[in-house]
């Protein structure tokens, strides 16, 4: 049973994840404002994109070292309030340019928070509560166009949702400031799992062929995840004529269901085997793109939108806890800070990408990049799971056919 001081930390964890998701749900709405007010193309978001994934890549790939300098606690405090800083500097810039650099910032901070606590979760508890914490994550992605769109309402400007979220990040940065010797009791913080971090190095890591192939499936699959929660309110807006209002709420409706997607999945982890609800999830994804491509009338549209949302939501979680699974217990803490890197650049990469062909062939090519993205994750996924079967063993590589002589592990059980 969980002890209440864990359960403390848990909650805070919670809390950490929702105002991660925050930011990523604010962009999406204020992409045309921001826009109009700096005389931007339709692209430029990808210059914004490549400094934030720049830092979330870097504090991401070393959040090992950096926990064990600073201690879980301090990291997240550090990490909180520089996202902090970097949204208020998003709200009060006069030029493009620093809006972009300080995103440099903002990557670093949110890279080290997504990083640290996944970590955290994967050796402290189950699959369950990796579900929910990402479900936290939805809640905040969830409110991050809300927010938005009330602040466009009552304001007519796109600053002050990221001034109510700058706030409530730096509440965040103080009560992990205050509570920062709380977490040298966790197994992230024991001198044993530095160890096991120090098992393998960094590029003893990039070079094993199952933490590799799980960077792709990450990189491949937060495109599809991101891309389409930033693009849709621009595609509904610019492309088929639909108010700003109803655009943010149909937004809001995919981050929404695919929080009710994690939650379910959450209660249902154990019952369902993981590559079963993958497949199903890359699966239901497409039909739902396919819906949103045909545009057949606002209720269909919407309804695709949802489903997308539903689908992909116990993706990412379900691979991160399954990470030691896959490529064994001395790449566990590298490999997680791996798999957060990839799924940034894709989160940055791809939807930027999305956007150089809107600007080019027009928005409604966007669902069409998005389905086809679906298609390659479920490939690679395909792909790691005949090559991971039997299970990564210790060093990383897949094998082909188990090793009797070697004793079995729980890292060798069937998923």
């Amino acid at each position: 049973m969980t002890k209440p001081s864990t359960a403390g930390l848990i909650v805070l964890v919670f809390i950490a994840f929702i105002s991660l998701g925050l930011p990523d749900g604010l962009l999406g709405v204020a992409w045309p404002g921001i826009r109009d007010s700096f005389q931007l193309p339709l692209d430029a978001m990808a210059l914004l994109l490549v400094f934030g994934t720049a830092g979330y890549m870097t504090s991401g790939l070393f959040s090992g070292v950096l926990m064990r300098r600073l201690g879980l606690g301090g990291l997240l405090a550090l990490s909180c309030a520089a996202t902090a800083a970097t949204l208020a500097v998003y709200a009060f810039s006069p030029v493009w340019w620093l809006f972009v650099v300080i995103a440099a910032l903002g990557g670093l901070g949110a890279g080290a928070i997504d990083a640290g606590i996944n970590t955290y979760v994967a050796r402290n508890h189950g699959e369950r509560t990796m579900q929910w914490l990402h479900a936290s994550f939805g809640i905040g992605i969830t409110a991050g166009p809300m927010i938005m769109t009330l602040g466009l309402t009552l304001t007519s400007r796109w600053q002050s949702g990221y001034i109510w979220v700058a706030c409530a990040q730096g509440l965040l940065a103080l009560m992990f400031l205050v509570t920062r010797g709380a977490w040298k009791n966790d197994r992230t913080d024991t001198p044993e799992t530095h160890q096991d971090a120090k098992d393998a190095t960094v590029l003893e890591s990039l070079t094993a062929p199952a933490v590799l192939l799980s960077a792709i499936v990450f990189f491949l699959y937060v495109g599809v995840e991101i891309g389409l929660g930033l693009w849709v309110y621009t595609l509904l807006t610019e492309s088929r004529g639909i108010s700003e209002h109803i655009a943010g709420i149909v937004t809001g409706s995919y981050w929404a269901t695919f929080t009710l997607g994690r939650i379910l999945a959450g209660i249902y982890s154990r019952r369902i085997p993981i590559r079963t609800l993958l497949f199903c999830s890359f699966g239901s994804a497409f039909l739902g793109i396919f819906f949103i491509f045909i545009d057949a009338g606002s209720v269909l549209t919407i309804f695709g939108v949802a489903l997308t949302g539903f689908s992909v939501a116990p993706v990412f979680p379900g691979l991160v806890s399954d990470t030691e699974e896959r490529v064994g217990r001395r790449h566990q803490a590298n490999a997680i800070g791996l798999q957060i890197s990839a799924a940034g650049l894709g989160g940055a990469l791809l939807p930027s990408l999305a956007g150089v062909f809107a600007r080019r062939l027009g928005l409604e090519v966007i669902p069409i990049y998005m389905a086809v993205a679906v298609l390659l994750v479920s490939a690679f996924y395909m792909l790691s799971t005949i090559l991971g079967k039997p299970a990564a063993r210790d060093d990383g590589f897949a094998t082909p056919f188990p090793i009797p002589s070697q004793p079995r592990r729980s890292h060798w059980r069937r998923r």
